[in-house]
């Protein structure tokens, strides 16, 4: 679960990691409040979860409430990057000496946490790699061992962060790091840290990614879930307990297994396709899961056909077949469906399948096949 920037600097402040004062503003009128309350001058900033709002117009310096309103009423309803701003958060503006990076995440290739610093802040960490890699220090942090003052002021003195910054930063890492592991985090990203002309260091934004596996220790996460915009076929998805991520293409995906549900949206895209989604249904495929598939994947009036690739493992491949037979009696399909069913009892599963197949249903053997049927009833449907 992504958070919003005032989201993250408020589950930061529950860490003790120093952020600008602000509130969160849903109105023009709430907004004007908020900045009177802080103190001017203020930065109205749009609250969506995608970067570059600065350049797109959805962060603007106000000097009293004229312009908190005025900026305001174009920041609210603004479409940044398909993303419509519901919300802005009001900060108290900061000047700023310098601009620095922090960030801890998971290095699954490793298998241990990975923490990056730079002197170089304020723009994306990918275009400082690309350009520059030596001005990020790395350090990999083993959990048993967990992240030290020493290590943090190691690391900060490696990136180059300036003298009279550096022992602010090193603590203010140890922190980010407790609220990185203690908060269950998969990112937790500052950028920019800065450091004012009057010597502080502090966070000026926040990009924190919560684990949702750990959701069961934090109730209190709920309250971000409420706050959340979901695309209206990922709220159908979660309300049936799938796991599903809409994309921009036009063929419907569903596959068990979200290292196939993947592998069937490369191949779509290898074969000339655009996959619609992402749609991993589970280990297994019965009745209720595919039908449940079929009716979100059909909730998508992109969509022009839907591949299901299913691999029978522990799930039989007569049970897999049995469930999509019953599904397409259960819901009503008005695009082409191509099948390509794998692995256990896959014959047994396939010919229950073709008392089925007709001008609509299709049953492919392979991927690269199936992936490739599905793109051309695709390009040739009409919805």
């Amino acid at each position: 679960m992504d958070l919003y920037e005032y989201q993250g600097k408020q589950y930061f402040a529950r860490f003790g990691i120093p952020t600008s004062p602000g509130a969160v503003a849903d109105t023009v009128d709430e907004a004007v409040t908020a900045a009177q309350d802080i103190g001017y001058p203020v930065v109205v900033k749009a609250q969506v979860k995608v970067g570059g709002r600065g350049k797109a117009g959805g962060i603007k310096l106000a000097a009293d409430a004229d312009e908190v309103r005025t900026h305001a009423a174009a920041i609210l309803g603004m479409d940044l990057k398909g993303h419509t701003v519901r919300r802005v958060w009001i900060e108290r503006s900061s000047d700023i000496a310098h601009e620095y990076y922090a960030s801890f995440t998971l290095d699954r290739s490793a298998k241990l946490h990975l923490c990056m610093v730079s002197a170089k802040g304020g723009v994306d960490i990918e275009e400082v790699a690309d350009t520059d890699p030596g001005a990020i220090a790395r350090r990999h942090i083993d959990p048993v061992d967990g992240m030290s003052l020493e290590v943090a002021s190691e690391l900060v003195t490696e990136a180059g962060l300036h003298d009279e910054a550096r022992t602010q930063a090193a603590e203010l890492l140890v922190k980010l790091y407790t609220c990185y592991v203690e908060g269950d985090c998969d990112l937790a990203e500052i950028n920019p840290l800065i450091l004012t002309t009057d010597g502080r260091v502090h966070a000026l934004d926040a990009k924190v990614t919560l684990d949702d596996n750990a959701a069961f220790r934090h109730p209190e996460w709920e309250e971000y879930a409420g706050t959340d915009t979901l695309d209206p076929r990922e709220q159908l998805a979660k309300q049936k307990g799938l796991q599903y991520v809409g994309l921009d293409g036009f063929v419907g995906i569903i596959a068990n297994g979200a290292g196939l549900a993947m592998s069937t949206c490369d191949v779509v895209e290898q074969v000339g396709g655009k996959p619609a989604n992402f749609l991993d249904i589970g280990g297994g495929a019965n009745a209720a899961q595919m039908a449940n598939a079929m009716e979100v994947i059909t909730s998508d009036d992109k969509v022009r056909s839907i591949f299901i690739n299913i691999f029978g493992g522990i799930t039989r491949g007569e049970e897999v077949a049995n469930g999509v037979v019953e599904a397409l009696g259960r819901v009503h399909i008005d695009v082409p469906i191509v099948i390509r069913l794998d692995g256990t009892n896959a014959d047994e599963g396939r010919r229950i399948l073709a008392e089925q197949v007709s001008d609509r249903v299709v049953s492919v053997p392979t991927m690269i096949e199936a992936a490739r049927r599905a793109t051309e009833l695709a390009q040739g449907a009409n919805r």
